[in-house]
């Protein structure tokens, strides 16, 4: 595909996103009805549509509009690349530039004069709550939350050290270095290619995950000794990252167990034992309660975009009121230590639930806060670790 049939496409796509499909679903769909796109296509059709999805406001601002075809004109005026060059009518590429759209010089006068959230990509209605969670690192959290966010691979330990791992990964043609905090994290250098099917993989060295996830897990005070459940398991990234850290009895629990499926095949390859569980009061008490709760998301916006732009009010209420449950379950399921984690960078679903919690439970004390902002090292988390 040339690269404005690759615009083109991404233009379908976008109308379908902003009518409320789901980005990853919609790209699924037009891969399978689109035979003829090559791998490099798909790619660059997905970078170019999660792009613009990080910066949605900057680039309807831009291009004069929230459609596809506006917000790709907008993408390409904010990267200095004329759109008339992609938008030529010829042989796939998008109809050209109407009179209107060619004549619209007022594109970087309109940036200069909008407030920060249309600068920066934020909902106006979040900025109060941002603000008073960031204080003067605000911008820099914005600003790291409109770009692409660095490919991290954790190391299982277990089976491999680092240094290992990434001798192999080499040998299989993947660039990676050390990430410099977190003892189990790799950088990939560049956009790794074959990733599932080399042989670190395929003998459970390494998985997928994100570097402040990885930190997350590091500072929980995990023995070999302790039975551990991980309360919001999800596809169980958290839970084979414990694996890898101590030989502990391990279970796994989520109030959807579809997430989990793929857990147990992943378990076996990378030699770790859990178990999941449908009732977890079955099998209290746990010595670490690992609470990773639903949350906004917005410590990694930049992975899902599309939920900056989804989340109300409404819905941010009903995700704390979720927590604060979330919590009551788990001090009823631990008989030691709760493990409170975000991927958020808002206070309203990090301290403040902490805070509501001790209130509520004096027995119970804080032993450990960690906040990770958002940038090159890895994504926005909070962890609270408290002890009966």
């Amino acid at each position: 595909m040339t690269p404005a049939a690759r615009v083109a496409a991404a233009i379908e796509i976008l109308d379908r996103v902003v009518d409320g499909e789901a980005a990853e679903q919609v790209l699924t769909h037009w891969a399978r009805t689109h035979r003829f796109a090559g791998s490099g296509d798909r790619s660059a059709i997905r970078d170019l549509v999660f792009d613009i999805l990080r910066c949605r406001r900057s680039s309807a601002l831009a291009g004069g509009g929230e459609d596809g075809r506006s917000l790709m004109i907008g993408h390409l005026r904010l990267q200095d690349i004329d759109p008339a060059t992609m938008f030529t009518g010829e042989r796939y590429a998008p109809a050209p530039l109407t009179v209107e759209e060619t004549e619209d010089r007022d594109a970087p006068a309109r940036l200069r004069a909008a407030d920060i959230g249309a600068r920066l990509d934020w909902p106006d209605w979040l900025l109060p709550d941002t603000r008073r969670s960031l204080g003067d690192g605000m911008e820099a959290v914005l600003e790291a939350s409109r770009q692409r966010a660095p490919v991290f691979l954790r190391v299982n330990t277990a089976l491999a050290s680092r240094a290992e791992a990434q001798r192999a990964l080499a040998a299989d043609g993947i660039d990676c270095t050390p990430h410099p905090d977190v003892d189990t994290a790799l950088v990939v250098e560049g956009t790794p290619k074959g990733l599932k099917g080399c042989a670190p993989w395929q003998e459970g060295w390494i998985e997928l995950q994100d570097a402040s996830s990885q930190a997350v897990v590091a500072e929980l005070p995990l023995r070999d000794d302790m039975r551990v459940l991980d309360l919001c398991a999800g596809g169980g990234g958290k839970t084979l990252a414990m694996a890898g850290r101590a030989q502990a009895t391990l279970y796994a629990h989520d109030a959807a167990p579809g997430r989990m499926r793929d857990l147990p095949v992943r378990a076996a390859r990378a030699g770790a034992r859990v178990t999941l569980v449908d009732r977890p009061e079955k099998a209290a008490p746990f010595d670490l309660v690992l609470a990773d709760v639903p949350c906004s998301g917005s410590g990694s916006w930049r992975r899902a975009p599309e939920g900056k732009w989804r989340l109300t009010p409404g819905m941010l209420d009903d995700l704390v009121a979720t927590q604060d449950s979330i919590l009551e379950r788990a001090a009823d399921l631990s008989g030691r230590f709760i493990g409170y984690v975000t991927c958020s960078v808002l206070d309203v679903e990090n301290r403040q639930r902490v805070d509501g919690f001790l209130r509520r439970h004096p027995g119970w004390r804080e032993l450990v806060e960690r906040r990770f902002l958002p940038g090159p090292k890895g994504d926005g988390f909070y962890l609270c670790v408290l002890e009966k």
